[in-house]
């Protein structure tokens, strides 16, 4: 399973190509075979999945979700037909639909963060915003430390 970890800024080109950060690149095991997976995710960002830990999310909300809850409906369709397979090319990056940078707010600049078991990809400024008022010891409490 891939572990990523660690916050970078990275450059969004014209095209919609994003340098994925060279940690992040290793972090995939060999069976990968370099690809990701990326969808809109919480808080107006994008997550960019390994494609191992992408089945075992899909796995756990076939079992978790009702296709007869409207709510669960409304969230795998929010989800999963936004989510699209992207390869890393030569230079280590990865080409990122129009759409979803839309979604995200992400023009030229992104930060790209690690969160354990996938990464996520932020507009620089809407991330820093969403980390103001967020303090380690009140979320120590989510661990219980």
């Amino acid at each position: 399973m891939a572990d990523f970890v660690g916050y970078y800024e990275v450059t969004v080109d014209d095209k919609g190509r994003l340098y994925v950060p060279a940690a992040f690149r290793k972090a995939l095991p060999p069976e990968a075979n370099d690809t990701f997976v990326i969808t809109k995710w919480f808080e107006g960002c994008l997550a960019v999945y390994g494609p191992d830990y992408w089945e075992r999310l899909k796995k756990r909300l076939r079992s978790k979700l009702s296709p007869m809850r409207e709510k669960d409906r409304r969230f795998l369709r929010l989800l999963i037909p936004q989510a699209i397979e992207v390869r890393v090319d030569r230079q280590g990056r990865i080409n990122i639909p129009k759409r979803l940078l839309k979604f995200a707010q992400i023009k030229d600049r992104a930060v790209a963060a690690g969160v354990l078991d996938y990464f996520e990809l932020w507009n620089p400024e809407i991330y820093e915003e969403h980390l103001k008022g967020s303090e380690m010891t009140e979320l120590s409490e989510v661990l219980e430390l």
